[in-house]
């Protein structure tokens, strides 16, 4: 006889998974031995001080920079076998820097993001994942355009956008087809507060809705504590992990940024 407890017999494999990861820039350590997973649908967050290497642990996890050792799984599969499994994965960077006076609009670069149909198969991905026609490519970059508030700006030049506008268009890109992983590297430095309200808002819809997995780099730890599901405090490796109340407890956030650390706290609206 089976007897459920109301748990699903087989847990959701993880999206993400880092194991033992260490990397040098030069001769500096910038992380050592960090290990984590991220599940589907679920936001989680990375904290810590300046020089901490969160933007490093992004970097390492997209394969744009070497790692010394540790191994890096996305959707079970090696960084070095990943395939046509990074179409699934959508990045906003910190700074995203291109020669303003290049001639492309709004509505093409967002129009960049989508990927033929031809090279979406055998995904393996659930049915709100499903590849549009490539009819259906105009529709799409219109609606990821008027989900983060930019359809008015579709035929602006990118030089021309202010910080905040090109965040929106970034994420718009990532937007215009379904994705298993999105990774946000300080995505929300130069939006207003209501911005970033709104675009938190945006990611709780999109982890609900198509079970996408967010990582991001935060230093707004409010936001984090009111819309994320995990944190990892990280300073060269990992100094805490788990969910907001707990990794965001005082005694944590000492240990991650140390003494002099002062806690700012915005008033969202």
């Amino acid at each position: 006889m089976n007897v459920s407890n109301g748990e699903s017999p087989h847990p959701p494999y993880p999206i993400v998974k880092v194991k033992g990861l260490t990397v040098y820039q030069g001769s500096y350590l910038a992380l050592r031995d960090v290990s984590f997973e991220l599940l589907p649908g679920t936001n989680t967050a990375i904290v810590g001080p300046n020089g901490a290497g969160k933007s490093t642990l992004v970097r390492a996890i997209l394969g744009l920079i070497p790692r010394a050792s540790g191994q890096i799984e996305i959707a079970g599969r090696s960084l070095e076998r990943l395939g046509s499994v990074r179409h699934q994965i959508g990045y906003v960077p910190q700074n995203f820097i291109f020669d303003r006076s290049f001639p492309i609009c709004v509505w093409e670069l967002v129009g960049l993001g989508w990927v033929k149909s031809s090279e979406r198969k055998n995904f393996g991905f659930s049915i709100l994942s499903s590849i549009l026609p490539n009819s259906h490519k105009s529709a799409a970059i219109e609606k990821a355009l008027r989900r983060v508030d930019a359809y008015h700006l579709r035929y602006q030049n990118l030089g021309t956008l202010s910080g905040g506008q090109l965040k929106r268009v970034l994420l718009a890109y990532c937007l215009v087809m379904p994705r298993r992983l999105l990774i946000l590297d300080e995505a929300f430095a130069g939006v207003d507060i209501r911005g970033e309200a709104e675009f938190y808002s945006l990611l709780d819809e999109l982890k609900r809705e198509q079970n996408w997995t967010v990582l991001q780099v935060s230093h707004d730890l409010d936001m984090v504590n009111q819309c994320c599901d995990r944190v990892i405090c990280l300073n060269q490796t990992i100094i805490c992990t788990g969910k907001p109340e707990i990794a965001l407890a005082s005694p944590n956030l000492l240990a991650t940024y140390g003494p002099t650390f002062s806690r700012y706290r915005h008033h969202h609206i």
